[in-house]
Parts: C-alpha cells; structure tokens; sequence
C-alpha cells in the first residue's frame, strides 16, 4: 500500500506522539509520581497508537475503494480493522 506524505505525516506524528507519552510514563515511574498521573498518560499513549492504526487501515481501505484493490485486499483491511478492536 503506498501512503501520500500528508498520510504518512499524519500516522508519524500520532505515533511520535504516542513515543512521548510512554517516554512520560517511564519518568512517572523512575520519579515516583502519582498513579493517576501514570495511567493517564498509559491511556493517551494507547489511544495515540489505536489512532495511528486506524488511520493506516483508513488509507488502505479508501485505496480499495478508489483503485479496485480487490476483495482480498479489502478482506485483509477489514481483518486488520477488526484487530484493533
């Protein structure tokens, strides 16, 4: 699957985002900070990357759609897709 750069820009930001969060909750636990702090940067990161995902099967499934990419394609996004669940 070939991905524009705005995509690619798109997903790469969402999971830089995601890598800062976790980097956040590495020093919570190395300092000692509170657990809500931690869980709530845990959950940030995690809806980051389920971001990231989606938009990436997102793309596939509209280049599907677009270019006739066929029912085993599709079939392999919706699988995907559903992964994430």
């Amino acid at each position: 699957m070939q991905m524009s750069p705005e995509d690619l820009t798109q997903v790469r930001n969402r999971l830089r985002r995601a890598q800062g969060q976790l980097d956040a909750v590495i020093r919570a636990i190395d300092s000692g900070a509170e657990c809500q702090e931690m869980v709530t940067q845990v959950a940030a990161c995690s809806k980051a990357i389920q971001r990231a995902g989606f938009l990436l099967v997102a793309t596939g499934m509209r280049q599907c759609v677009t270019t006739a990419g066929g029912e085993d394609e599709l079939a392999g996004l919706e699988k995907t897709l559903l992964s994430l669940a």
